[in-house]
């Protein structure tokens, strides 16, 4: 697990780029910091493998501080992918792939046996591409050569820094399957940054949203979608997403009418808040009868019932036929 407490980081006194980071990523979970330029993502994410320092605060890895490993051994288990292609021009696709294996000191028959693996693993015929020259390469396949010049040494980490940012829509649709494919069959743990939205959705386990160097949501991608914190979140969603549209919230089945009172029959229903989706009343409601709600200060104010429920989204679905006939 990695883990930030109170992590901050300034470039010029009292003009932090990182403030109060704490956060914790898991074991094997492919983790997303998104937000727009400036938000201090792609400086965090230097600063697991200390290609920036710390200001203050704590980085740890299973526990341990990054500052207390050997900066080399640090480093080889932590794969780095580049938003530009750093692929060595001189050195063959092998040689490219190798570097850290090589510098680890494998036994050459694992080395080419590893090389035959993770070529295989994204479509490439090793015969046909381990000795080929990197300028012989189209941008996509260099890129996912840098992928596998990341995995080479089997790090438990890999740090992606908007890898797919300059290569063709195609391209990087295919690279979004092959790497989240990878992180799956291997199990690693990815922090990824991106400035996409749909490819923080795509990809995320969860997703940390960043503004002026703070943390503004961490959750999953149904989470972020279905419970946006504020209204940053709110714009950044539409603005990265043009087809999307806020979820529902169970307050506006209640400011309409879609309540009943409590009872005392139902107090073991589930419990749903005001600001909750009306998906995952949905939700509950196909499991239960009842839910009970409480509003913004913990204070229960009434049921919605299984009939209730129905009848909000029957008086939804009548209002959008009424607009779209008009």
């Amino acid at each position: 697990m990695i883990e930030f407490k109170e992590v901050s980081k300034e470039y010029n006194s009292g003009q932090p780029v990182v403030s109060n980071f704490n956060l914790q990523i898991k074991d094997n979970e492919f983790f997303v910091l998104i937000g727009p330029s400036g938000s201090g993502k792609t400086t965090t994410l230097k600063m697991i493998n200390r290609l920036i320092p710390l200001s203050s605060g704590w980085i740890t890895i299973n526990g341990k501080p990054i500052s207390d490993f050997n900066l080399q051994e640090l480093r080889w288990n932590i794969g780095y992918v580049l938003q530009q292609i750093a692929l060595f021009p001189n050195m063959t696709v092998e040689e490219n792939i190798l570097v850290v294996p090589e510098m680890k000191k494998w036994p050459k028959e694992k080395m080419r046996d590893r090389v035959t693996e993770l070529l295989d693993s994204v479509g490439l015929e090793p015969d046909q591409y381990r000795d080929r020259e990197i300028s012989a390469l189209s941008g996509g396949e260099q890129q996912r050569i840098g992928v596998l010049r990341a995995l080479a040494a089997d790090p438990d980490i890999i740090l992606m820094d908007e890898p797919f940012s300059a290569l063709d829509p195609i391209s990087r649709n295919q690279l979004r399957k092959d790497v989240s494919e990878l992180q799956k069959k291997w199990q690693k743990t990815v922090v990824f940054v991106t400035h996409d939205m749909q490819e923080a959705i795509e990809l995320g386990d969860r997703i940390c949203l960043m503004n002026h160097g703070e943390i503004i949501q961490v959750g999953t991608p149904q989470e972020i979608l279905e419970e946006p914190k504020n209204e940053f979140v709110r714009s950044f969603l539409q603005t990265g997403l043009p087809g999307y549209k806020e979820t529902v919230k169970v307050e506006q089945a209640i400011q309409t009418g879609y309540l009943q009172n409590l009872s005392e029959a139902n107090q073991m229903a589930p419990v749903l808040s005001v600001t909750d989706s009306i998906e995952k009343a949905v939700r509950l409601l196909a499991t239960n009868e009842v839910v009970r709600i409480k509003d913004s200060s913990e204070q229960f104010v009434g049921e919605i019932t299984q009939q209730l429920l129905l009848a909000f989204l029957a008086d939804e679905a009548n209002k959008k036929v009424e607009v779209s006939e008009k």
